[in-house]
Order: C-alpha cells, then sequence, then structure tokens
C-alpha cells in the first residue's frame, strides 16, 4: 500500500504559522523552520506575560495607594488593615484610581477608616 501523505493540511499548518511570523524580521517571517520556532516562542512569551501583566499592575497599585496613604499621615499596611477592619470593600485597583484621580475621595476613606 502507497504511504499516504495529507498536504492540503501541512500547507493550512505551514500557512498559519507564517500568517503568525509576519512583521518579524529577516528570515523569521517566510523561512518555514525558522517561523516555526519564532512563533513558538513569541507564543511562550505572550502565555508567560499575561501572567505577569497581572503582578505588574498590582504592584503598580500598591505603589500609589501607598504614596497617597503616607500623605493622609498613614502606611500601606495600616490603611489595608483598617480598611478591611472597617469592612470597606474597595479593591486595590479602584483604590489606586482614587488616589491618583480623585485625591479628596481617597482622603475620606483614609479619614472614615482612622
Amino acid at each position: 500500500m502507497p504511504r499516504s501523505v495529507n498536504s492540503v493540511a501541512k500547507r493550512a499548518r505551514r500557512k498559519k504559522v507564517l500568517k503568525q511570523a509576519k512583521g518579524y524580521f529577516g528570515r523569521r517571517k517566510n523561512v518555514w523552520t525558522v517561523a516555526k520556532n519564532a512563533v513558538e516562542k513569541a507564543m511562550l512569551y505572550a502565555y508567560r506575560d499575561r501572567k505577569a501583566k497581572k503582578r505588574n499592575f498590582r504592584s503598580l497599585w500598591i505603589m500609589r495607594i501607598n504614596a497617597a496613604a503616607r500623605e493622609n499621615g498613614m502606611s500601606y499596611s495600616q490603611f489595608m488593615g483598617k480598611l478591611k477592619a472597617s469592612d470597606i470593600g474597595l479593591n486595590r485597583k479602584v483604590l489606586a484610581d482614587l488616589a491618583m484621580n480623585n485625591p479628596e475621595a481617597f482622603k475620606a476613606i483614609v479619614e472614615k477608616v482612622k
């Protein structure tokens, strides 16, 4: 029995990868073996950095809340502890936004938890 190959599927797979490599520099965009490796590595970085983005934003929010809390005479840890104790259900994202864009509202929250 002759060997059966599926050239249609093979070509489609290659086209898909080369389409993903569009815009890459040099042979990374049009040579199959190089493009395949480049796209695979790019996908790994994308997966990893979707997780890292969450960490980076949380860190940024904490820095902003800390700076605003210290302007109002309280450290970040004291502020967050008292916030939890007084059952105010605002998350760090919202608190950081208030600290940046609406300092008087943030100051009112600090006064409420003191």
